[in-house]
């Protein structure tokens, strides 16, 4: 089996902290989707007496960072919490700000992308954008859609609940009656077919979800770190993983006496 450090050589300093870090992961505990609320930007440009726009530029460092740490550690699935339907509520200028930098983003790092072998998609009432950062969104998708590495997903105009009534809706539309199952709201929601989070990182030091993915984390291990995200790098999210690696999953059971008297 390849050892996770083959995909940081000549990336890393053989005995750096990461190298370390990344050695001390087990391979098959990795987490098959990792999500993470990115929190804190506003904060992180507040104490340098900056713009809010500063620190959602500052942040985008961040997601570069954290996507191709993700990518060679071969994790399944990132989904990031870029934009919510309440942050609709910002300054106007804040959020045009917001997505002017997510063009710049997807323009600049399709390449790398491409490289990473890394397939882009989207979720959130992604209609509501402006019509040029759809194109941009299609455009990143359709290019990357053969992609068979990581999955990354951003989450935009995004709110757990609309997409739980989304899904009901389109159920609905298709099913009128009859009893429903789980397994019939899970085949609507926007992440259809794809694992749910086993970790879910949040940012900042905040203690909340805020309204993401709450069908998908009924089980997902929380990791909190009082890190702003601009502040966030590779070494925090393999800090993350390595604290989830520690962790026990039971998913509502116990462990067996055998398993529990092993310990």
């Amino acid at each position: 089996m390849k050892s996770l450090f083959d995909g940081f050589e000549g990336i890393l300093e053989a005995q750096s902290p990461e190298a370390e870090l990344i050695r001390a992961l087990s391979p098959e505990k990795l987490p098959r989707h990792v999500a993470v609320i990115m929190d804190g930007n506003g904060r992180w440009a507040r104490q340098r007496k900056l713009r809010r726009v500063e620190g959602h530029r500052a942040g985008i460092k961040s997601v570069k960072d954290t996507v191709e740490h993700a990518a060679r550690l071969r994790i399944p699935v990132l989904t990031l919490y870029a934009f919510s339907s309440e942050n609709w509520k910002r300054p106007r200028l804040e959020v045009t700000t917001l997505w002017n930098l997510l063009k710049e983003y997807l323009q600049k790092e399709l390449s790398t992308l491409q490289e990473n072998n890394i397939s882009f998609g989207s979720i959130g009432r992604t209609r509501e954008l402006p019509l040029a950062v759809q194109k941009e969104l299609r455009h990143v998708e359709r290019s990357t859609s053969r992609n068979t590495g990581m999955r990354l997903i951003l989450a935009l105009s995004y709110s757990g609940r609309h997409e739980l009534v989304d899904a009901v809706n389109r159920l609905l539309a298709e099913k009128p009656a009859g009893p429903v199952r789980e397994s019939d709201i899970e085949k609507h929601l926007y992440t259809a077919g794809l694992p749910e989070p086993d970790l879910l990182i949040r940012t900042s030091g905040e203690m909340r979800v805020s309204n993401f993915l709450l069908w998908q984390i009924a089980y997902s291990e929380i990791y909190v770190t009082p890190v702003l995200w601009p502040d966030f790098r590779g070494i925090d999210l393999l800090e993350a993983i390595l604290d989830f690696q520690k962790r026990e999953r039971r998913f509502g059971g116990v462990l067996s006496r055998a398993l529990q008297s092993s310990r």
